[in-house]
């Protein structure tokens, strides 16, 4: 890979494994140390989710109007501002106002960065985002596992931790990013800028991502209804918490494994949507049978194993379809969708296990994997229609 993206990758690192630190521990932190009920912990978290969706659409239009370099230094600037707060005054309800404040400048750093290793890095195509996402995961694995040692220290130190990292992210940006300059071929601009005019690139970015939106709802679970549930059954909260580092871990082993096979069949991208989702659906199957620690981990190893799939490949198929000059539009779209996902999964689950129960709750759920495959293979159908010239710079079956 080249240098600048090898330098979006480790502060991708940087940026995930600071925001990893808090994440984990925000519900507890406000319950246990703050004295809030889980609702009002978990309105927060759903303001701290809004705040995002809010700073990816403002990162995106940055990233189209001023460029990388400066959407990401005031989203990263936002972030430590926010932390500076949150070091010093982490009371009640302090505590809440600089939490939603991070959400908006980590949402403004996420898609930028995204935009910015396609295009630094065009011809590389899925390569430079599953790096990205690679370096997602580690930062998922590291963070969690650095958090809770520290947290048991003290909270003020998980703090000044995790500031320090983004004051470590910062002075990266500011050193090595100011000089990343897009590349684009001349060929793929040309043909780009004839379909600027036209609005079939960003139906079927939609189409693609309804598919995305409604994975998303179902992954949520994970780490709402599923461990609550998780718990009930006598799982420790140690257990719930080690499913999580082996996602990470098992992302990190199987992405080289797996990433030649993917870019062999990189034309094949639906292909590779379709059995993603497929994986992910029988994940939550395997849970309607799980009452045992071991059981939940290999439906979690499963899980993990579809994301690898389809995680990536939605960010890499916004890039392709992203008219010149409409990158970080196209990503804050990808972005903001997967947070609205993260936003409205927890509630929509809840309902259906207070109506409900848990087993109705995954029918539901690999029902909506059902149903997000055929988005997957027809997001195209728009672009084909409106000039079937642009379909070879869509992949396709």
């Amino acid at each position: 890979m080249p240098k600048n993206v090898w330098l979006l990758v480790i502060g991708t690192f940087i940026n995930i494994t600071g925001s990893s630190l808090i994440w984990p521990l925000n519900t507890i932190y406000m319950h246990d140390h703050l004295g809030q009920s889980l609702s009002v912990a978990g309105f927060v978290l759903m303001m701290n989710a809004g705040a995002t969706v809010l700073g990816n659409l403002v990162g995106g239009y940055l990233f189209d109007k001023f460029g990388g370099y400066r959407s990401i230094m005031l989203g990263i600037s936002i972030t430590v501002f926010s932390l500076i707060g949150i070091t010093i005054w982490h009371g009640w309800p302090h505590y809440v106002y600089f939490l939603i404040v991070m959400g908006f400048g980590s949402g403004i750093v996420i898609p930028a960065m995204f935009a910015l290793v396609g295009a630094v890095w065009p011809e590389g195509g899925r390569k430079g985002f599953n790096a990205i996402y690679l370096a997602q995961n580690l930062g998922v694995a590291v963070g969690p596992a650095l958090a809770g040692p520290i947290a048991e220290m003290s909270f003020d130190y998980l703090f000044i931790s995790n500031l320090g990292l983004y004051i470590l992210f910062l002075l990266l940006a500011l050193i090595t990013y100011r000089h990343m300059v897009p590349v684009i071929e001349k060929e793929k601009s040309e043909t780009i800028v004839e379909s600027h005019s036209s609005k079939a690139n960003f139906y079927s970015l939609l189409i693609l991502c309804s598919a995305f939106l409604l994975a998303w709802v179902a992954y949520s679970q994970w780490s709402t209804t599923l461990s609550t549930h998780i718990q009930g059954l006598g799982i420790g909260l140690k257990e719930y918490s080690l499913l999580w580092s082996i996602n990470g871990l098992l992302i990190i082993t199987l992405q080289p494994i797996i990433s030649p096979h993917v870019q062999k069949y990189e034309k094949q991208i639906k292909a590779q949507l379709v059995v993603g989702m497929l994986i992910m659906m029988f994940s939550f199957s395997i849970i309607l049978f799980a009452e045992s620690f071991k059981m939940f981990a290999i439906a979690m190893m499963v899980l993990t194993l579809g994301e690898i799939f389809v995680w990536p490949a939605v960010p890499t198929i916004a890039n392709m379809l992203a008219p010149k000059g409409k990158g970080g539009t196209y990503q804050v779209v990808v972005n903001s969708i997967g947070s609205i996902g993260r936003m409205i999964g927890p509630f929509v689950g809840g309902i259906i296990v207070d109506v409900y129960n848990m087993d109705a709750l995954i029918i539901v759920l690999c029902g909506l994997f059902i149903i997000g495959i055929i988005p997957c293979l027809i997001y195209d159908r728009p672009l084909k229609r409106k000039n079937s010239q642009y379909t070879n710079h869509i992949p396709e079956n």
